[in-house]
């Protein structure tokens, strides 16, 4: 009996150590399991912000290059066709062979065509090279007024009307705040939804602080009489042509709520 205590003891003590062991090895397992899922996890977030990184940067090449073929095409053959504008025109009033008028008017008629088709080109080509995320944040750099806090959620397929009017809008928004109010911090939110793009600005001032309240077309035509069309009318002018809405309260702060449907934009 006391050989099989001892036997049985010698056994418990072993089958005790396999087990630390076990729990060990159990333990060290699961642990490279997650340092691997995070190691993936992490490779995967890296890999895909090398690929965001990338195509933000052929974009940019895209819109240097299609910004470096406007300045190409207006400062090369718009200036040999002004040129052989003006010649023709001198010609035309030099020319005293009648049987020549003609030909000179049909000349001039066709070099006018071609620089009225350079000139559109050259503006489509220059209007979508603006980007829009660089043009806020230009806006805000040269906001020295108060700090701004900017949110941007907006791919980069936006219609031109609609980059032009978010940018003229936020220039509007930013100069009333520094006219009129007497903040020291605003928000500005820019995100895409699927049916509708948002544009939201807003400051910590004082309600009513010499801030107009524009809510009928009364106000707005009073408004416009007042600050030669300026301000917040201008700003639901350029929302209400896209089909858009705004929204305007005086609770907490002054707050501009901007929203354009993506059906009427495109």
């Amino acid at each position: 009996l006391c050989l099989l205590g001892i036997f049985g003891f010698i056994l418990s003590f072993f089958l005790w150590l396999y087990a630390e062991k076990y729990q060990t090895l159990y333990q060290d397992f699961h642990q490279i399991r997650d340092d691997s899922e995070e190691h993936a996890l992490l490779l995967s977030e890296k890999n895909k912000a090398l690929l965001e990184k990338q195509d933000y940067e052929i974009y940019a090449a895209t819109l240097r290059e299609r910004n470096r073929i406007a300045r190409e095409i207006h400062d090369n053959v718009g200036h040999v066709l002004s040129r052989s504008i003006l010649m023709t025109a001198a010609c035309k009033t030099i020319n005293k062979n009648d049987a020549l008028d003609p030909l000179l008017g049909n000349l001039e008629e066709s070099l006018n065509g071609a620089m009225n088709s350079i000139r559109s080109s050259v503006h489509d080509l220059h209007d979508d090279a603006v980007d829009l995320e660089d043009a806020i944040k230009g806006l805000v750099k040269d906001f020295t007024f108060c700090p701004v806090k900017l949110t941007y959620d907006m791919s980069r397929q936006i219609p031109r009307e609609v980059k032009y009017s978010l940018i003229s809008i936020t220039k509007e928004g930013l100069s009333n705040v520094m006219r009129h109010s007497n903040a020291d911090s605003v928000n500005i939110l820019l995100r895409e939804h699927p049916a509708l793009y948002q544009l939201c600005i807003e400051d910590n001032g004082t309600p009513g602080n010499g801030i107009p309240d524009i809510q009928t077309e009364a106000d707005i035509n009073k408004e416009k009489s007042t600050s030669g069309g300026m301000g917040l009318s201008n700003i639901r002018d350029r929302a209400k042509a896209l089909g858009g809405t705004v929204q305007i309260t005086q609770e907490n702060g002054f707050r501009i709520f901007v929203t354009i449907p993506k059906s009427v934009s495109n």
